[in-house]
């Protein structure tokens, strides 16, 4: 790799891997991260295209990363030895080809009950950005430039983008919400991209949108309004919150300490996370999400954390017999940040544990099964966990 490209995305990925402002204490009484000033913003300097983001120049599109690139020491983006291996890597290649024929005429992917669906889609497209593709730059630039056109096509007017989905819309739009961020701080907020003002104007309406459906306990649910919350969909909104703070967007703090706040109070004694207040189970697939949630938000030191970690061990461990099986890719999508963030012991354990289990349910075709979403969704997520040590995502850096 040439010397200034390298010095490029040193400069570039510094910037977004700083993190938010730290918490203040560790516990259910400590207030969570600052994230922006407590405002509301509709517009200002720091959201107009062209504002400071992580341009990745071809040199690093078109070679596959070996190592971590860019990121300052920490824990959690330390790179274990033979992170990414020859099988992995083979893989990844044999899984995005397969991804790519699955895109529509129309830019989306999904098929069934779940065919041009936009959380689907933005999905896809972030398994290639993983691969460092942007839109019309790298071996899939083209996809994820008809796959972005697509979920464009999907906003209305209120700042949802749900397209034609009249089912639990808020997941849709937290994921392509989370797409749209990750294009605009990726491509020097849009302005490498021909879509830039578009993108620009349906990131802030789309954060808007959360920041105004946010119910009293501090979460969301499935349709965009303040009335109840779910630990899942909630997830969702605080990622899609993060990538937008990193690439320039105001988020109110206040927005993110409920969101927060209601995560804690879905922590159970055993250390996994409830579906909804005020009881239920644990589960592993949520109880990652749960876990994400606090890192996403800028709270790295908290008591909730430990046995939120320690719970995905015991439950969620690849290999685990008594691991439950529903919501899989979901689950396995979520514990993957949760250790990757987590970092030290938690990401030494369970990071060739995962990858060995996801190379081997991996089909003759390339791609990955799910019964229930359909193969674009299974092989995106798939490919997503397997591209974790990339480090490409700004997303994934702590």
């Amino acid at each position: 790799m040439a010397i200034l490209p390298m010095i490029m995305v040193l400069s570039a990925a510094a910037r977004l891997s700083q993190p938010l402002e730290p918490a203040v204490g560790g516990g259910a009484s400590g207030s969570p991260a600052a994230v922006a000033p407590a405002t509301t913003s509709t517009g200002g300097a720091d959201e107009k295209p062209g504002a400071p983001g992580v341009n990745l120049p071809r040199a690093v599109i078109d070679e596959a990363p070996t190592r971590p690139v860019g990121l300052a020491p920490s824990a959690a983006n330390n790179a274990l030895r033979d992170e990414i291996t020859p099988e992995m890597r083979k893989a990844i290649d044999r899984g995005l080809a397969q991804l790519a024929t699955m895109q529509n005429a129309d830019g989306s992917f999904g098929t069934g009950r779940f065919g041009r669906n936009v959380a689907v889609t933005s999905l896809a497209c972030l398994a290639f950005m993983a691969d460092g593709n942007l839109p019309g730059r790298g071996r899939y630039g083209s996809i994820v430039e008809r796959g972005l056109e697509s979920v464009l096509a999907s906003c209305n007017e209120t700042g949802l983008v749900a397209g034609d989905s009249t089912s639990s819309p808020m997941y849709g739009h937290g994921f392509a919400a989370l797409f749209l961020g990750e294009i605009y701080g990726m491509t020097a907020s849009g302005g490498e991209t021909a879509q830039s003002k578009r993108v620009h104007a349906a990131l802030v309406r789309a954060c808007r949108l959360i920041e105004r459906t946010q119910n009293e306990e501090g979460g969301w649910r499935y349709n965009p309004v303040p009335n109840d919350a779910d630990i899942s969909v909630t997830i969702c909104q605080i990622m899609a919150l993060r990538s937008a703070r990193n690439a320039g967007i105001e988020i109110p703090k206040l927005t993110i300490d409920r969101a927060v706040e209601y995560v804690r109070k879905c922590q159970n004694p055993d250390g996994g996370f409830m579906y909804q207040l005020p009881a239920g189970v644990s589960l592993w697939p949520r109880s990652a999400a749960g876990v994400a949630s606090f890192y996403y938000a800028g709270v790295y030191d908290d008591k909730a954390l430990e046995p939120g970690l320690q719970y995905l061990l015991d439950n969620a461990m690849p290999g685990n017999p008594n691991r439950l099986e529903p919501h899989y890719w979901y689950g396995q999508y979520y514990c993957v940040q949760a250790m990757f963030l987590a970092g030290g012991r938690h990401w030494e354990t369970w990071w060739p544990a995962v990858r060995r289990e996801l190379l081997d349910r991996q089909l003759s075709s390339g791609a990955w099964l799910d019964q229930s979403i359909g193969p674009a969704y299974g092989t995106s997520m798939a490919l997503i966990v397997l591209q974790m040590p990339n480090r490409y995502l700004p997303i994934f850096q702590k």
